[in-house]
């Protein structure tokens, strides 16, 4: 029966294949098993029905066993059968066992003879069995049947080798007597893992269908055609037994005088015969588990690390505690706290590469989307010198005025900083909906309470767009403040003095080349010109440059920024990405000789993420241009003539630059500051101060802290797994002091198994065959039909 601590570490090994089942994990441990292996008809199922004295696996004709089935056999006093996915189930009737295979083989197979790799994990228990772990696999078969792939061979094969494959799983290659054992397809497949054949235990079936006057002695005396562990013979019902529902008792007994009474085994009946299979492959898998233990400790204790962190919070978890609930709602609260702090203020624990998240993208609002909106706003030159004209001439009235009023320049100053509420509210709306993602994602980790998450999402939703109002009023405050007094002697506004003698260019650039952004991008030109193609592209204070990838060795083309601006394009009709297109404003070819380049990418975010830093490089969006080449002559033709009054216009709309220069570096100061102060902060303040409270007045804390279902099983199997890799990493302790192992057989001579080779070599093959000998007639000018080519 082999060692006692053994016995109780099977059905262990057992409960943690379940637990690993159970909660939808692959149990990657790799935990020690018997597959069995055989063709179609081979007589597998009969040998497992024999192991457990009972019929309950299904009959037929063709592939029967379409899924793998996990048989694990556990010695008890009581005898029934449950199923992995039928928990809480006793099956006591063992037709109602082949039934439920059936149905549950239909339901992910269907009814059309295919396969599956998703195994059906039965348990038997039984007086009449030994503590085993087998795994029934389908029958190789050659040819496809009705409705089943045509590649079904290779199906069957490659789900075989899944599980043979493992260096922890003994294969059990079943054969049947009546059968040329040297073309064995389970033995063929068995060497191919196991060419030592320290793994493969040989059962040879149908010994009493074989032919009058042969028999399988030198075979299972292990002389012909050896195994290194050899070979053990077994009878099985036939199928006239088995129609007439022969009881399995009586056919063990009827297998016992079969070899006791044939002249040919009655000397090794001892061997032979369903018990004694039984009994070795016990020992076989007891003996494998002790060979198999070190890897398999050290598994068990990676596995342990690595659920540690996911226990730890069920560790102490009390159901019957009446204060669980009190407790679990202030952990949860608290840590809800700190995860949303930890997401705004950012944490070196737990960083996402991937892509970013909370804080990250709300600086990215404030310092890269917020100023792009600002330089959006579209100052139409005409219009503008237009109103600025119409502004002097009516502060002026019926006077000839001599000088540039002052009232003018206020008038126009303040409707341009009117347009910044626009912005400035959609900077406060892009915040909140970062805000509002991030209190989603944190409350993630409250999902084993779903009301509970749900109350807070809502609460602390709902006082973020309650600050929503308060920060908007604010900022429309700011720029009411900002409207109330047009302070001219603020130290950065150039004044009147200096506003005559100022010519209209664009702002020049730094002189130092200072790189602002690299990044790749795709480039999009006519497939006549190259196609679309992705460069990594690098931005500097003066140019544009691409190259052939990162490490900037090749670089394909460097285009300067001066007078370049961008342009927004519609997506194509079957593109996914976002385009913008740079060119240049004196009509002159950008690359090559294309007027402007359009630049992809795949992500909204990255396009005005590259727009922003076109900004900080002074390339700025098309309409937003007022050079003095394109201004006077179009003034000339919409104004007066008169020069002192176009003086006068370019003297305020160069007041007015400067003045919306030091509007716009104040809002972009204030703006983040106003956001953290009333929004955030706040927000974060409300979290740690007042939300509990709110949360115990929104309803019954019983109902709150009601448990979903799915948490508790996934709390309930995730113990249950611990536990289990605990007991057992205890119990392989005790075994490996007090046992001791067991020398593998000596090898055997099985060369006569021959090698399974793929198409390829056997094309290769039939190519030599072919081709040598036709090489050498054709050297030699002899004939060639004289070829004997076989």
């Amino acid at each position: 029966m082999g060692n006692r601590g053994m016995e109780d570490l099977i059905p262990l090994i057992n409960k943690l294949q379940d637990a690993f089942s159970s909660i939808g994990q692959s149990c990657n441990l790799d935990l020690p098993q018997i597959a069995v292996v055989g063709g179609q008809s081979a007589g597998k199922s009969s040998v497992l029905e024999n192991f457990v004295g009972r019929d309950f696996l299904p009959r037929g004709s063709g592939i029967v066993t379409r899924r793998p089935l996990i048989l694990q056999l556990v010695n008890n006093k009581a005898e029934y059968a449950e199923f992995l996915h039928c928990k809480g189930r006793k099956f006591v009737d063992f037709d109602e066992v082949r039934q439920e295979v059936e149905a549950e083989t239909d339901r992910i197979t269907g009814s059309n003879k295919g396969i599956s790799p998703i195994p059906i994990n039965l348990r038997v228990y039984s007086p009449h069995v030994l503590n085993l772990t087998l795994i029934d696999l389908p029958g190789m078969t050659k040819v496809a049947v009705g409705d089943q792939p045509p590649d079904i061979e290779h199906q069957i094969r490659d789900m075989i080798m899944q599980f043979i494959s493992r260096e922890s799983c003994l294969i059990l290659a079943v054969t049947p007597a009546n059968t040329d054992l040297a073309n064995s397809d389970a033995l063929k497949v068995a060497k191919e893992v196991d060419p030592q054949g320290l793994r493969t235990i040989g059962v040879i079936t149908k010994l009493d269908l074989m032919d009058e006057g042969t028999d399988a002695r030198d075979i299972l005396e292990n002389k012909l055609l050896p195994l290194r562990r050899g070979y053990i013979g077994v009878v099985n019902r036939s199928q006239k037994d088995i129609d007439g529902r022969k009881d399995i008792r009586a056919a063990l007994a009827a297998e016992r005088k079969f070899f006791l009474s044939h002249p040919s085994y009655r000397h090794m009946a001892e061997r032979m015969g369903t018990p004694h299979l039984q009994k070795a492959l016990n020992q076989q898998l007891t003996n494998h588990i002790r060979d198999t233990l070190p890897g398999l400790r050290s598994k068990l204790q990676s596995q342990l690390l690595s659920l540690e962190k996911e226990v730890e919070e069920y560790k102490n978890f009390r159901p019957d505690d009446p204060t669980r609930k009190t407790k679990a709602l202030l952990q949860m609260v608290q840590q809800f706290g700190v995860d949303f702090e930890k997401c705004i203020e950012g944490s070196g624990d737990q960083v996402d590469t991937a892509e970013l998240s909370g804080g990250a993208r709300i600086n990215r609002i404030f310092h890269e989307r917020f100023p792009f909106e600002l330089v959006k706003i579209v100052f139409d030159e005409k219009q503008l010198r237009r109103e600025i004209s119409h502004a002097i001439k009516n502060v002026h009235g019926v006077r000839i005025g001599l000088f540039t009023p002052d009232l003018a320049f206020e008038a126009i100053v303040k409707k341009q900083i009117i347009k910044l509420k626009e912005p400035c509210l959609k900077c406060i709306d892009l915040v909140i909906q970062e805000l509002i993602n991030t209190v989603r994602h944190c409350t993630n980790k409250l999902g084993s309470y779903p009301r509970l998450r749900e109350e807070t999402e809502r609460i602390v939703t709902t006082y973020v767009r309650e600050r929503e109002n308060k920060t908007k009023d604010q900022v429309l405050l700011l720029i009411d403040t900002e409207l109330s007094y047009i302070n001219t002697n603020h130290e950065d506004f150039i004044g009147f003095a200096n506003a005559q003698q100022r010519n209209i260019v664009n702002k020049k650039r730094a002189i130092v080349n200072q790189v602002i952004r690299k990044g790749w991008l795709t480039l999009n030109i006519s497939i006549m010109k190259g196609g679309s193609k992705e460069y990594w592209f690098i931005l500097t204070a003066e140019s544009l440059s691409w190259y052939k990838d990162e490490e900037e060795k090749e670089k394909k083309y460097m285009l300067p920024l001066d007078n370049l601006k961008l342009r927004d394009v519609e997506k194509g009709f079957m593109s996914t990405k976002h385009i913008f297109a740079i060119f240049n404003t004196e009509q002159r070819n950008v690359y090559k000789d294309l007027r402007q380049i359009e630049l992809a990418c795949d992500l909204q975010e990255d396009m005005d993420s590259w727009k922003a830093s076109f900004l900080r490089a002074g390339v700025y969006p098309e309409k937003d241009q007022v050079l003095i080449s394109s201004t006077s002559s179009s003034g000339a033709d919409t104004f007066s003539m008169d020069p002192q009054l176009e003086r006068q216009v370019e003297t305020i709309r160069n007041l007015v630059d400067s003045y919306i220069d030091i509007v716009n570096k104040t809002i972009r100061d204030l703006m983040p500051k106003t956001i953290m102060h009333l929004m955030i902060n706040s927000a974060k303040d409300f979290i740690h101060s007042e939300l509990l409270a709110y949360l115990y007045s929104s309803g019954d804390q019983n109902s709150l802290m009601e448990e979903s279902v799915d948490q508790a099983q996934h709390r309930d199997e995730m113990l249950r797994m611990y536990h289990s890799i605990k007991e057992a990493l205890s119990i392989i302790g005790d075994i490996s002091i007090s046992t001791v192992s067991t020398p593998a057989p000596p090898p055997v001579n099985d060369t006569w198994i021959p090698e399974t080779r793929s198409e390829n070599e056997q094309r290769a093959a039939v190519w030599e065959r072919v081709t040598f000998p036709l090489l050498y007639y054709v050297q030699n000018e002899l004939p060639i039909y004289s070829i004997d080519y076989y």
